[in-house]
């Protein structure tokens, strides 16, 4: 599998603090890629930088070979770069199937010229079409007309996955997805992000649940202080000494 996208000598500062200093890393297309660190490590500001919410200070971001770091974030995500959130950003006081219709826009996008020639109707209809879809695949069809504030927590980050999903990315950034969950729920995301990925989508995801990380990565990214601290497969991370020192190992004292 060829890289997908590529981070080099990453860097931004805000003042005198380095947020990230001097990151390097590469996601193979089709991977599961783990982005993990202790608090503060700098992941959040990565996936910033990445989907363009921030521009570097230094150093860039390629996506198929093709820079984007600096750009802004709708044009990166056209480019099919698509970012979810740690907190939901769902519209609570919409139904689910509207919420996923927001996600279709880029594909469907409305237009005047759409309107005049009488084809709005159709690209409606389009975007329903593929809204369903995604639904049935996140197993969200029996929601389909309740309001996304109802939802489980459970299913509220399914629902944000979906979004997500409907604009037909071809890398996922997900930012904390098992964040407030529970074992069986816990279980039923890692189902998903499997069939995410068997679609041939690829996912880069932060994360604290060493369960998750260690069950689904095929390669896990270690960061501490912005800096890359170490990388590789989950087993090797896994008995790191400096990963346990720096991370694993305050996760084991904490429990």
């Amino acid at each position: 599998m060829s890289d997908i996208l590529i981070v080099s000598d990453l860097g931004k500062q805000f003042g005198g603090i380095k947020a990230v200093d001097g990151l390097s890393f590469a996601v193979r297309e089709g991977d599961i890629h783990g982005l993990i660190g202790p608090n503060g490590a700098g992941k959040t500001t990565t996936f910033n930088l990445i989907s363009g919410f921030y521009k570097p200070t230094h150093g860039y971001v390629k996506f198929f070979d093709e820079e984007i770091s600096g750009l802004r974030m709708h044009h990166v995500a056209r480019k099919g770069v698509i970012r979810t959130f740690q907190h939901s950003t769902l519209f609570a006081e919409l139904t689910v199937l509207d919420n996923v219709l927001v996600g279709t826009h880029m594909m469907f996008k409305p237009s005047l010229t759409a309107a005049f020639l009488g084809r709005e109707r159709q690209s409606r209809a389009k975007a329903i079409e593929r809204a369903n879809e995604v639904l049935e695949f996140f197993g969200l069809q029996a929601f389909v007309d309740q309001l996304a504030g109802e939802l489980s927590h459970g299913h509220q980050r399914a629902l944000g996955m979906a979004v997500a999903m409907a604009s037909q990315p071809k890398i996922l950034l997900l930012d904390e997805p098992f964040t407030g969950m529970n074992p069986e729920e816990t279980q039923t995301m890692m189902g998903l992000m499997g069939k995410l990925r068997d679609t041939g989508i690829t996912l880069l995801l932060v994360e604290h649940d060493m369960t998750a990380i260690m069950g689904l990565c095929d390669r896990i990214t270690v960061m501490n202080f912005g800096k890359l601290l170490t990388e590789g497969k989950p087993l090797e991370i896994r008995n790191h000494p400096d990963v346990i020192e720096a991370y694993l190992g305050k996760q084991k004292n904490a429990s």
